[in-house]
C-alpha cells in the first residue's frame, strides 16, 4: 500500500511585510494623484507657503520697525506659519483618507490603517523638505545670524504631526459620517490662523486673555520651533506633554471608531 505523505505548506507571507509594501504603493500613489510626475507639483508645495511668507513680511516691515523676536520678519513669520501649515497638512490629508482610497479599500490586503499612514508619511515628507527650503532659504538669502537649536525644532514639528495625525484621524471617522461636519470644521478652523501667534509672540498676550489662548495646542507648537530658531527665546508656557496628550486621545478615539465602523463607511 502507497504511503501517503501530507504535502509541506508553504508558510505564508508575513503581514507586516505584506503592510509595508501596501504602504509604500498607496504612498507612490498619493505622490503621483497629489503633486503629479514632474517636480512642478513640488515647486509649487513650496512656493505656496513661501509667497504667503513675503506678502507679510512686506505688509508688516511698512508698518513696524522691527519683528517681535529677531531682526528678520520673514524668518519669524516663517517660524509661526510653517509648523502650522505642517499641522494642517497632515490633518486634512488623513482626515479624507478613506475617501481617497476607497476603491482600493475593497482588495483583501489593503487596509483603513495602510489608507491613513500612507498619508501621514506623505505628508510628513512633503512638510520636512517644506521646512528646510524655506528656513534655511531666508537664513542664507537674507544672511541671518540665528543659532539652531535643531532638537527643539524637532520636536516642535513631531508635536505639529502628531495633532495633525490625531485631529485627522478623528475627522476621518466624523467627516465620513457626518457630511456636515465637514463644513462645520472648516468654519470652526478659520480663527485658528489668526489665534495661533504666527503673527505675534504669546508672551505679549495680555491677562486673562493669554490664560485663555494657552489651551490652544498650536500655540505649543509654534512656541517649541520658535524656541530652536530663536536661542533667547524661552517659551516656558510650552507644554509638549499636552500636545501629546490631545494627539494621543484624538488618535485613539479615531482608531476605535474607524475599527468598528469603517467597512459601514466603504460601503456606503
Amino acid at each position: 500500500m502507497t504511503e501517503y505523505s501530507p504535502q509541506a505548506l508553504t508558510p505564508a507571507r508575513p503581514r507586516r511585510t505584506g503592510t509595508i509594501r501596501t504602504i509604500i504603493a498607496l504612498l507612490l500613489r498619493e505622490m503621483s494623484t497629489t503633486y503629479g510626475r514632474s517636480a512642478l507639483g513640488y515647486l509649487w508645495a513650496i512656493l505656496e507657503p513661501v509667497g504667503g511668507i513675503a506678502l507679510m513680511s512686506i505688509i508688516f516691515s511698512y508698518a513696524l520697525r522691527a519683528p517681535p523676536i529677531g531682526t528678520d520678519f520673514a524668518l519669524f513669520f516663517a517660524s509661526g506659519m510653517v509648523p502650522f501649515v505642517a499641522y494642517m497638512d497632515a490633518s486634512n490629508k488623513i482626515a479624507v483618507a478613506l475617501r481617497f482610497s476607497r476603491s482600493l479599500l475593497f482588495y483583501p490586503g489593503v487596509t483603513y490603517v495602510d489608507a491613513l499612514l500612507a498619508r501621514f508619511i506623505m505628508s510628513v515628507m512633503t512638510q520636512v523638505m517644506i521646512a528646510a527650503v524655506v528656513f534655511y532659504g531666508i537664513i542664507f538669502f537674507f544672511s541671518v545670524d540665528v543659532i539652531l537649536d535643531i532638537p527643539a525644532m524637532a520636536l516642535g514639528f513631531a508635536m505639529a504631526f502628531s495633532l495633525g495625525l490625531g485631529i485627522g484621524t478623528l475627522n476621518c471617522y466624523l467627516l465620513s459620517v457626518y457630511p456636515i461636519w465637514e463644513r462645520s470644521w472648516a468654519i470652526l478652523n478659520r480663527p485658528m490662523f489668526l489665534v495661533s501667534c504666527i503673527f505675534f509672540l504669546f508672551d505679549a498676550v495680555p491677562q486673562p486673555y493669554r490664560d485663555y489662548l494657552w489651551w490652544n495646542p498650536l500655540i505649543h507648537i509654534v512656541g517649541m520651533v520658535r524656541k530652536g530658531m530663536y536661542a533667547t527665546y524661552d517659551a516656558t508656557y510650552v507644554s509638549p506633554f499636552y500636545v501629546f496628550l490631545i494627539s494621543l486621545v484624538c488618535f485613539a478615539a479615531g482608531l476605535l471608531l474607524l475599527r468598528r465602523y469603517h467597512k459601514d463607511i466603504v460601503n456606503n
